[in-house]
């Protein structure tokens, strides 16, 4: 079927990462226990200059490289990534360097300098993630999602196992989330060592002599940074600004936030991560269709992507506000009376957006794959605008931390429109490029005849060229 290798694709890594997501969901329930709202708060106020960090040091290489080898792999050329590896090396170096050097000037700006220990520990994380973005990516634009999936597995799993004991053996809850953090660190260097054994593993085949520029990838992962680092970024902002907020009104600004970024964030985070497969899965996709000249073509995959998300993400999201209670107890036994109804109700208000997050996701993958991640971050640009000026008006005396979820879920009602609007727009492509794509086909034809005697395209690609990584060897979809 022409989706069947989309599907399949995205099957392998969705089913990794709800598995590794059901993982870090039971990992939260003796977590918060030994942390408390506090030790929580502090875990989740860390979060956000972190991922930040990463947005620049790693965030869109998977996109950026997955893009760049699923294009090469359609004009019949391959190659490794060792330079692509060395740069990002140097970037997540930095990164790990800055963070050490601003803990000092975030944790006065959040009120509380009991979050420095808590960035030490996860400031390594961010040298080891800007690698594992560069191997996950140049997996996936071969169309093998396997080493992704495995490797959130096992991020999952150490983090789980050393975060407990290391959590457990803390004498406050401040100390207890700093040596989880720290438990980040190890699960982030277990992952990049069981996808660098792989990436060895997979460098004794041959390919044809061409080296994936480190520049030219970041280059190309320049835009889908900006697209990615928007959200993120306004995350930090809330870390501030919401409790801040908060704390006009209340004594638990701390708490309440932690309840918000933590419990509740993750929960309705769900139903994109049950579609998170099909974001991996889309951008080679429609980028092959897109460097073959078969722009329609790509159009209709990435919408297909998003009616599957749909149908996905939609009954998660409608079971996260019909269960919200038993998911809450389950999951967080040892909140006070108090806390456990903010969360419900968090969580029900919070779920309304999870299916237009999910599909925030997989139409950004798809603008990425089409070449237009400019316009995903222009609609992300203008959906965090208005996500903090409300913040600004409803975080009061009267809404407190609901002002913030209301907030959120407009935030991704105006990006998903947005990225929809953007993905079905079509637009003019210059001259030389459309001709360029000619060319490339005439080429992989003209290759692909003397090989097998035959001519046409399509259906000499299904054989698979074990050079290049194409159908034979994981493939992309047809």
């Amino acid at each position: 079927m022409k989706h069947a290798k989309l599907l399949k694709n995205a099957a392998v890594i969705s089913l990794g990462a709800i598995a590794a997501k059901g993982i870090g969901a039971f990992y939260r329930i003796p977590l918060a226990a030994i942390l408390g709202g506090y030790g929580t708060g502090l875990y989740q106020m860390a979060y956000p200059l972190f991922v930040v960090l990463l947005t620049f040091s790693s965030t869109g290489i998977p996109s950026a490289l997955a893009r760049i080898v699923a294009r090469d792999s359609a004009n019949g050329c391959g190659g490794s990534v060792s330079n692509a590896l060395r740069l990002f090396a140097l970037l997540g170096l930095f990164g790990t360097v800055l963070m050490c050097l601003i803990t000092p000037f975030m944790s006065a700006l959040q009120g509380d300098s009991r979050l420095i220990p808590c960035y030490l520990a996860l400031a390594p994380a961010v040298f080891l993630v800007s690698l594992i973005a560069v191997l996950r990516g140049y997996f996936q634009g071969r169309g093998e999602m396997a080493p992704t999936a495995l490797s959130e597995i096992v991020e999952q799993i150490v983090k789980a196992g050393a975060g407990i004991l290391l959590a457990g053996s803390a004498s406050d809850p401040a100390e207890g989330a700093a040596k989880a953090l720290f438990a980040v660190t190890l699960s982030e260097a277990a992952a990049l060592l069981g996808l660098y054994v792989r990436y060895r593993g997979m460098r004794e085949r041959k390919f044809l002599a061409r080296e994936s520029s480190g520049g030219t990838l970041l280059f190309s992962a320049l835009p889908v940074m900006a697209a990615t680092s928007l959200l993120p970024l306004s995350h930090m902002t809330d870390s501030i600004l919401v409790v801040r907020l908060l704390s006009r009104y209340t004594d638990r600004a701390v708490t309440l936030y932690g309840l918000l970024a933590g419990g509740c964030a993750t929960l309705a985070s769900l139903p994109a991560t049950l579609c998170y497969g099909l974001v991996a899965a889309i951008v080679p996709a429609v980028s092959r269709s897109f460097a073959e000249g078969e722009h329609g073509e790509g159009t209709a995959r990435a919408l297909y992507a998003l009616l599957v998300t749909v149908l996905l993400s939609a009954p998660c999201a409608a079971g996260l506000i019909v269960f919200a209670r038993p998911i809450v107890s389950l999951l967080f036994p040892r909140l006070t009376a108090q806390d456990t109804e903010t969360l419900i109700s968090l969580l029900r208000l919070s779920a309304l957006s999870s299916v237009f997050l999910a599909g925030i996701d997989t139409l950004s993958a798809a603008l990425t794959g089409m070449g237009r991640a400019k316009k995903a971050a222009l609609s992300m640009l203008a959906a965090v605008t208005g996500k903090t000026a409300l913040e600004l008006l409803l975080v009061n005396g009267k809404l407190l931390v609901f002002g913030a979820a209301i907030a959120a879920n407009a935030c991704y009602t105006v990006a998903f429109f947005l990225d929809l609007f953007y993905t079905v727009r079509k637009e003019k492509e210059k001259a030389h490029d459309h001709g360029d794509r000619i060319g490339n086909r005439m080429r992989r034809g003209d290759r692909k005849s003397i090989g097998s005697g035959k001519r046409r395209g399509r259906s000499t690609r299904t054989h698979g060229d074990p050079r290049t990584g194409d159908a034979d060897s994981g493939g992309y979809p047809l």
